[in-house]
């Protein structure tokens, strides 16, 4: 017998799956029809997430990338995971207005979200260094249920870092298995598989090891739908940006404050601390995209000269280019640079490797100010990682041009296929929300 018509909705958000690196398999990902979309500006995880969940802009939700400046704090705070960050009502609270139930797993700024089911990777730091690896769950003991079904618990160093790669979605594929086949599963279950994004900015989009990512995730998104329809799911599955071949490198932005005696560094032990108390000008990066937080509006002519015109860097944004881009917001800085197609940012203020921070050579997503891709690389000598942004060969942020498109693919009869992550983010809630109308 055929399985009946589904009923609920599983959204597999998939890092890096860009459309014309998807349509390198073929016309079809988990036996679904692929088609294309236009990101949101900025194309970066946390962006495409928000604004998933909620079918708004940034300038309407507020994450304007993956880190936030906080200027009471003087402050650059990163993967920072709390879900009031967003700043606007979330499409499926529809749903739950129907007595339907949600989980979100692996989703960026998911902790404290009036989900019903959460899990989020949440490890313990620990004063003496180190740090006991966890997963924030709602309910509570989910995460222990989910690993005993798994029959193992999920590992970090695979999520991120110099190990990083497809161990974490693959876990997180049997742990969605899990949740789908419990009675209490959710009707709208968003899901994130990350290991694409790693061989691509290690490797580039074009090289061997990205295929075979590729390959890997048309797998796993395979064993989702087969569990998912057996469950009455209808599966969405979606990238959030195309990363393309970084040909020429990087480009310091807080090198150039600095010179330009706009960023300012406390020298500890003869390494180079920000001083962002006395800094007057901060560029927080993220990727191909970098926020300028200048405190003097009397300065911004001065800097959007200096980097108008700095190889790298294809726009600076003023106010009003930001608002045309849909990333007008006060947590946006006074200008936005947004690179070259063949270029990225990169966060360091320092040009002799004496000068770097202790924390320039670990892992160390928050404590970094800034985007920092070199952590996916071994340094010397380990465990350090590298400092060397010339191995970085894949970056994005940028959603302009067809090569920019993502790719989407759906068993699930929507009413239209939208042409932007925007509208297909309505257009899947409207679907879903409207099954129960019916």
């Amino acid at each position: 017998m055929p399985p009946p018509p589904p009923s609920r909705l599983l959204i597999v958000q998939c890092a890096a799956l860009g459309h014309d690196l998807a349509r390198t398999r073929g016309p079809k990902l988990a036996g679904m029809p692929i088609q294309k979309a236009r990101p949101v500006f900025p194309a970066l995880t946390s962006v495409a997430q928000a604004s998933f969940r909620t079918g708004l802009p940034p300038s309407r939700h507020g994450m304007v990338g993956n880190g936030v400046w906080v200027p009471d704090l003087r402050k650059a705070l990163f993967w920072e995971q709390a879900a009031h960050q967003i700043e606007a009502p979330r499409l499926f609270t529809a749903l739950q207005a129907q007595g339907r139930r949600v989980g979100m797993c692996f989703w960026q700024q998911s902790l404290g979200e009036t989900a019903d089911l959460i899990l989020s990777p949440k490890p313990v730091h620990k004063h003496s260094g180190g740090m006991i690896q966890d997963v924030y769950s709602q309910p509570h003991d989910l995460y222990q249920e989910i690993s005993r079904a798994v029959g193992r618990r999920f590992n970090l160093m695979h999520y991120w870092g110099p190990l990083a790669g497809p161990g974490s979605s693959r876990w997180i594929t049997d742990a969605m298995i899990a949740v789908l086949e419990r009675p209490d599963a959710p009707d709208l279950l968003y899901a994130y598989l990350p290991h694409l994004d790693y061989d691509l900015q290690r490797h580039g989009p074009d090289h061997p090891k990205a295929a075979a990512a590729l390959a890997e995730l048309d797998a796993l998104l395979t064993r989702l739908r087969e569990t998912a329809r057996a469950a009455g799911y209808a599966v969405l599955v979606y990238g959030d940006y195309a990363i393309r071949p970084v040909t020429e490198g990087a480009v310091f932005p807080n090198r150039m404050l600095r010179e330009a005696g706009r960023m300012r560094v406390r020298t500890v032990k003869g390494r180079a601390y920000p001083d962002l108390f006395a800094s007057r000008a901060f560029a927080m990066v993220d990727h191909e995209i970098a926020h300028l937080y200048i405190d003097d509006p009397a300065d911004v002519p001065r800097l959007r000269d200096l980097f108008a015109d700095h190889p790298g860097v294809g726009e600076v944004l003023d106010s009003a280019a930001r608002s045309r881009a849909g990333v007008d917001h006060p947590r946006a800085g006074r200008l936005t640079l947004v690179a070259e197609t063949g270029w990225w940012f990169a966060y360091p203020w320092w040009d002799a490797r004496r000068e770097a921070p202790d924390f320039a050579t670990h892992v160390d997503i928050h404590n970094k100010p800034g985007y920092d891709p070199c952590e996916l690389f071994w340094g010397w000598p380990p465990p350090s990682v590298s400092l060397d942004t010339s191995k970085v060969r894949g970056s994005h942020g940028r959603a302009d041009g067809a090569e920019r498109e993502v790719a989407w693919a759906t068993d699930a009869p929507l009413a239209a296929a939208p042409d932007t992550l925007l509208g297909l983010a309505r257009t899947a809630h409207d679907w879903l929300a409207g099954l129960a109308r019916g």
